[in-house]
C-alpha cells in the first residue's frame, strides 16, 4: 500500500505504507464527524494524522490498493525524519559492529625483547650470559617499585615514584599523529600514562632518534586543566595558557615533565596491516632527564589505571589484553601483545585465577609452591589466602619471601644431583649448580599454586644458564609483594580479563602464536 499525494497544483508523490510505519509516528483514525481515536502504528487506517499534517483516505479503492492523499508540504518533513532516523540507526549499528569486531578478534603487535637482534638496544658484543646477568640486575631493582603506591605529588618527599620503567624488558613500535611518526616505546604493565618525548625537549636524556613534534601533526590537541584526563594525573599542574602539565618524579631524583594531550595512535598488526585509533590521551614530554636508553622514545603504559592504554581502549577490546613471550633463546622471533580477544590461537588446558587491582598493579594470590614431594606455603599470614604477588611483564626473575626462597632452594638442592656453585656474585639466586663436565643433568618441574590454578613450570621456565658452567634457579628473595616475572611466563599465553577480574594461563608455542 502507498500514499498518493495529489493536492491541487502539486505533482503526485508516493511513499510505501511500510516506510510510514517504520517512522513510528502516532496514527489516528478520522471517522465521519471529525472525531478521532488512536489506532496502532501497524494497522491500516482509512486516514491518519501526525504532528506534521493530516492524511485523508480514499476508501473507495480495494483494501490491498488503498491510496492515501497527503500534501507535499507535509511529506517532505516526514521523509527527512525517516531518512535521518534510519541513518542514525545504521551508524549506531556500524559503531557497535566495529566494537564487536575489535572485541571478538582483537589486534596484535610485535613485542620485542630488548636483547633481541630486532631491538635497537641489542649489543652484538654481549654474550647470552652477559645479557642474562644484565637482566637479573635490572630485575633486582624492580621490587622497590611495588612497595610504594602511585606517584609522588610535586614537592612531596614522603612518597617517591617507582623506579624508572627503563628497567622493563620489552619494547614495541607505535606511530603517533598525522602524518604518522614512529616511536620505539617501552611496554610496562606497571606504568599508567603512555608518553613520548616531544620537541622542544629542553632538558632530556640523549635520545639519538628523532623527537615527535606536535606542531607537525594535524590531530594533536593539548588538553585543558579542567579536562577529566588532567584531573586523573596524580601530579598535574595548570599553567598560564590553561594547558594541563604533568610532573613525574623518580627514585633516582630524575624528573619527567610535559603536557597532557590527545593524539591519533597507529599500530602495525599482522603483515602490512595497521589499526588507527583516534583521541588517545598521552603525555607529550618536554623535559626528561631519566636514565633511559638513547634510542627509547616513549613508553606504553598497560597498568590498571584510567589513563593507561588498556583502560582507554576499554570496551572496544572487551577490557582484555594478553601477551605471549617467546623464549629468550629464540632470538629470531618476537612475542605478541594482543588487545582484545585472540582469534586463531590454539589454547588448551587454560588455567584461571582471580586478578586483583591494587595501586594500578596486577595482583594474584599465591598459596604456595610445590617441588618434588615438598610443599612450601606462603610464608606470612598476610601472604596466605590474599593477593600477595604481582604479575609483571617487565621483571625477569621471580621474587618470593626470604623464608619461601630459602625453603625452595633447599628443596631443589635435595633433588638435583649436581654440586652447588658457590659464587658470591650469584648470591641473589635461591640456588645455583655447577654443570661443568655434566651433560645429562636434569632439573625438576616447579608448580606455582595460585588460587584456583596450579601452574606447573618446566626447567626452561625456572632455571637460567648464567654462565657456561653455572645454572641457577630463577627465584630470588624480597619482601612483599612477591613478583611473578617474565622468565616464568615464556611460552605461556597470559590473558588479563579486566571485565571479569581474572587472569588465565595457557601453554602455547609463542614462536608461532
Amino acid at each position: 500500500m502507498c500514499f498518493r499525494c495529489t493536492p491541487p497544483g502539486h505533482r503526485r508523490i508516493s511513499i510505501s505504507w511500510e516506510s510510514w510505519k517504520d517512522t513510528g509516528l502516532p496514527l489516528h483514525r478520522i471517522p465521519p464527524g471529525n472525531s478521532r481515536r488512536s489506532v496502532p502504528p501497524d494497522s491500516s487506517p482509512s486516514s491518519v494524522s501526525s504532528s506534521f499534517c493530516f492524511i485523508i483516505a480514499e476508501d473507495s479503492l480495494p483494501s490491498l490498493q488503498i491510496l492515501r492523499t497527503i500534501s507535499v508540504r507535509c511529506i517532505i518533513p516526514l521523509l527527512f525524519f525517516f531518512i535521518f532516523t534510519m541513518k542514525a540507526i545504521a551508524f549506531a549499528l556500524f559503531l557497535a559492529a566495529v566494537a564487536a569486531v575489535a572485541a571478538a578478534d582483537g589486534f596484535r603487535v610485535d613485542l620485542i625483547h630488548r636483547d633481541s637482534p630486532r631491538s635497537p638496544l641489542y649489543d652484538p658484543s654481549s654474550t647470552s650470559f652477559d645479557r642474562v646477568r644484565a637482566a637479573a640486575e635490572r630485575s633486582a631493582l624492580r621490587p622497590s617499585r611495588y612497595g610504594r603506591a602511585g606517584l609522588a605529588a610535586s614537592g612531596d618527599t614522603s612518597m617517591e615514584a617507582p623506579v624508572l620503567p627503563d628497567i622493563s624488558d620489552y619494547l614495541m613500535e607505535v606511530e603517533l599523529g598525522t602524518p604518522k611518526f614512529k616511536v620505539l616505546a617501552i611496554v610496562d604493565t606497571g606504568s599508567d600514562l603512555t608518553w613520548a618525548n616531544c620537541k622542544p625537549c629542553t632538558r632530556c636524556y640523549e635520545q639519538t632518534t628523532p623527537l615527535f613534534d606536535p606542531k607537525d601533526s594535524s590531530t594533536y590537541r593539548d588538553l585543558a586543566c579542567d579536562s577529566r584526563a588532567c584531573k586523573l594525573i596524580p601530579t598535574w599542574a595548570c599553567i598560564s595558557n590553561s594547558k594541563c602539565q604533568y610532573n613525574y618524579f623518580y627514585q633516582d631524583g630524575s624528573q619527567a615533565v610535559g603536557y597532557v594531550a590527545s593524539e591519533t595512535f597507529t599500530f602495525a598488526t599482522t603483515g602490512t596491516n595497521t589499526i588507527t585509533i583516534p583521541n588517545i590521551t598521552f603525555g607529550c614530554t618536554h623535559q626528561n632527564d631519566g636514565l633511559f636508553r638513547k634510542r627509547i622514545g616513549g613508553l606504553v603504559g598497560l597498568a590498571a589505571a584510567p589513563l593507561s592504554l588498556v583502560s582507554q581502549l576499554g570496551s572496544s577490546i572487551d577490557s582484555k589484553f594478553s601477551y605471549c613471550l617467546a623464549p629468550l633463546s629464540q632470538t629470531s622471533t618476537t612475542g605478541k601483545l594482543v588487545f582484545g580477544d585472540v582469534s586463531g590461537a590454539s589454547r588448551s588446558d587454560v588455567l584461571t585465577t582471580p586478578l586483583t587491582i591494587r595501586d594500578s598493579f596486577y595482583y594474584l594470590t599465591l598459596n604456595g609452591i610445590s617441588v618434588g614431594n615438598t610443599n612450601i606455603s606462603a610464608a606470612s599470614p598476610t601472604a596466605s589466602g590474599s593477593p600477595n604477588i604481582v604479575i609483571d611483564s617487565g621483571t625477569m626473575l621471580n621474587f618470593l619471601s626470604p623464608e619461601m626462597t630459602d625453603q625452595l632452594g633447599k628443596a631443589v638442592k635435595g633433588i638435583v644431583d649436581l654440586p652447588v656453585a658457590d659464587v658470591p656474585e650469584l648470591s641473589l639466586f635461591a640456588a645455583c649448580f655447577d654443570v661443568k663436565g655434566s651433560r645429562d643433568y636434569k632439573f625438576p618441574d616447579i608448580t606455582y599454586n595460585f588460587k584456583g590454578a596450579s601452574l606447573k613450570l618446566g626447567p626452561s621456565n625456572t632455571f637460567l644458564e648464567v654462565s657456561q658452567d653455572v645454572v641457577c634457579l630463577a627465584a630470588c628473595s624480597s619482601g612483599e609483594p612477591y613478583i611473578f616475572g617474565n622468565f616464568a611466563q615464556q611460552n605461556l599465553h597470559v590473558e588479563y580479563d579486566l571485565g571479569r577480574n581474572q587472569l588465565s594461563f595457557a601453554q602455547v608455542d609463542c614462536t608461532n602464536f
